[in-house]
C-alpha cells in the first residue's frame, strides 16, 4: 500500500542525489587548472541528461526489470513500460514504482560522472560521452541488477551494498584506474606543478556532496523509518571522523593542514560508509570514518609510487573507499541494528566477511577490465585523448569555445 510519507521522502532523498551530481562537478571543477574548469564541470553535469534518457529507455529495465538467469533484467520495463503509481514489492512495496525508478535513476547518473575525475583535463568530449554512455549499459547496469535486482547472482549469494559502496564506488573507482591507465599522463606530469585553480569552488562542491549523501544513504532504506534514521546518523558521523582523520594524518605527515585536505577526508568517510550505512551502528560508523581518513590519504599517495595520473583521486578516495566500506560492513554489520542485514565477523558470522570479499573481487575485476577494453576500442576508433597543443590550451577553448574568467 502507497504510504504518503514514505514516498515524500524518497521524493526529497531523489533530488538531494540529483543535487550531488553538480555538486561534484564544482567539486572536481575547483581542483584543475583555470583552463580546464567548465570542461570538468560539463562532464558531470551533461551525465544528467545522457544517463537520464540510458535510464529510462533501456537502464532501468536492464538493473531491475525480470531476471534473465541472474545477470540481468529483461526489457520488458524498457522505456518505462508498466512503471507508474503502483508499486513494485520486490523493491519498495510502499512508494509508487515510478517514485523508486527516479530515485534509482539519480545513482545512475552520478556514478560514470565520478570516473571523469581520473582523465581530468585529457580526454575530448564526443569519445567521452560514448565511454560514459556505453560503460552504462555494460558495466553500471549489470552490476546493479547482480547486488540489488531481484534475483541478481551476488545478492542471491547474500551480498549486501546498502547505498552503493560496490555498485557505485567500486565501480567508478577500478574504471577510473583503467581510464588512468589508457589515457596516460597529463602533459607536463612529474615536471609542472597542477595547482587546483578555486579551492573555495572545491569546498562548496564537498558541502554539497555531504549534504546530499543523506538522501543517498538514507533514502536507500526506501522508507522513512528507523533504517533510514540509522543510515542518516552513519553518513554523518563517518563523514566527519573522515575529516578528522585525514587532516591529523596530513598535519603529521607534511607539516600543515589544509582545507583540501579535510574536503577529501570527508569524501572517503562518505564514501567508505556508503555500503555499511544502514546496516551498522554509530561506533562502527565512526570507526569506518576513521579508517577511510587514513587508509585512503595512503591510497592517494600511493598513485606516485606507482606513477600513474589519477588527476582528482577517485582510485584513492572512491576506489579504495568502496572496497574498505564493503569489507567494513563484513565485520561490524550487526542484526541488531537492521535485522534485514546480516551479523558480520565481529558479531561471529566469519562467512559473511568472506561473501563480502568474493563481491569485491568480482566486481572489480568485471568493472576494469570492461571499462579497459572499452577505453581501447573508443581509442582506436575515434581517439579518446586532446592533441598536445589543445591540451596546452585547455578543454574550456579546445572543446567548448568558451572561458570561464574573462578579464
Amino acid at each position: 500500500m502507497i504510504q504518503a510519507g514514505d514516498t515524500a521522502f524518497i521524493l526529497v532523498a531523489a533530488a538531494l542525489v540529483l543535487l550531488m551530481t553538480p555538486g561534484l562537478a564544482l567539486f572536481y571543477g575547483g581542483m584543475v587548472r583555470g583552463k580546464n574548469v567548465l570542461g570538468t564541470i560539463m562532464q558531470s553535469f551533461i551525465m544528467i541528461a545522457v544517463v537520464s534518457l540510458e535510464w529510462v529507455y533501456l537502464g532501468y529495465s536492464l538493473s531491475f526489470g525480470p531476471d534473465v538467469g541472474g545477470l540481468i533484467g529483461g526489457l520488458a520495463k524498457a522505456g518505462l513500460s508498466g512503471v507508474g503509481a503502483a508499486p513494485n514489492p520486490d523493491y519498495a512495496a510502499t512508494i509508487p514504482e515510478s517514485v523508486f525508478m527516479i530515485y534509482q535513476c539519480m545513482f545512475a547518473v552520478i556514478t560514470p560522472a565520478l570516473i571523469t575525475g581520473a582523465f581530468a583535463e585529457r580526454m575530448r568530449f564526443g569519445p567521452f560521452l560514448l565511454f560514459s554512455l556505453l560503460w552504462t549499459v555494460l558495466v553500471y547496469d549489470p552490476v546493479c541488477h547482480w547486488i540489488w535486482g531481484a534475483g541478481g547472482w551476488l545478492k542471491a549469494r547474500g551480498v549486501l551494498d546498502f547505498a552503493g559502496g560496490l555498485v557505485v564506488h567500486l565501480t567508478s573507482g577500478t574504471a577510473a584506474l583503467a581510464a588512468a591507465l589508457v589515457l596516460g599522463r597529463r602533459k607536463g606530469y612529474g615536471r609542472e606543478q597542477f595547482l587546483p585553480h578555486n579551492l573555495p569552488m572545491t569546498l562548496l562542491g564537498a558541502g554539497l556532496l555531504w549534504f546530499g549523501w543523506f538522501g543517498f544513504n538514507g533514502g536507500s532504506a526506501l522508507a522513512a523509518d528507523g533504517v533510514a534514521a540509522t543510515a542518516f546518523v552513519a553518513t554523518h558521523l563517518a563523514g566527519m571522523a573522515g575529516m578528522a582523520m585525514w587532516v591529523l594524518v596530513e598535519w603529521v605527515h607534511r607539516g600543515r593542514p589544509t582545507t583540501l585536505g579535510a574536503a577529501s577526508g570527508a569524501i572517503a568517510g562518505l564514501a567508505t560508509v556508503t555500503p555499511a550505512s544502514g546496516f551498522v551502528g554509530p561506533n562502527a560508523a565512526v570507526v569506518i570514518g576513521l579508517l577511510a581518513g587514513g587508509l585512503c590519504y595512503v591510497g592517494v599517495l600511493a598513485k606516485g609510487w606507482f606513477r600513474y595520473d589519477d588527476s582528482l583521486d577517485v582510485v584513492g578516495i572512491h576506489g579504495l573507499g568502496g572496497v574498505l566500506g564493503t569489507l567494513c560492513l563484513g565485520l561490524f554489520a550487526s542484526k541488531a541494528v537492521n535485522p534485514g542485514g546480516a551479523d558480520g565477523l565481529l558479531a561471529g558470522n566469519a562467512a559473511f566477511l568472506g561473501t563480502q570479499a568474493f563481491a569485491v573481487a568480482v566486481v572489480a575485476g568485471y568493472a576494469f577490465v570492461l571499462s579497459f577494453v572499452l577505453l581501447k576500442a573508443i581509442d582506436l576508433a575515434w581517439g579518446l585523448r586532446l592533441a598536445p597543443e589543445a591540451e596546452t590550451e585547455g578543454l574550456d577553448l579546445s572543446e567548448h569555445n568558451e572561458a570561464a574568467y574573462n578579464a
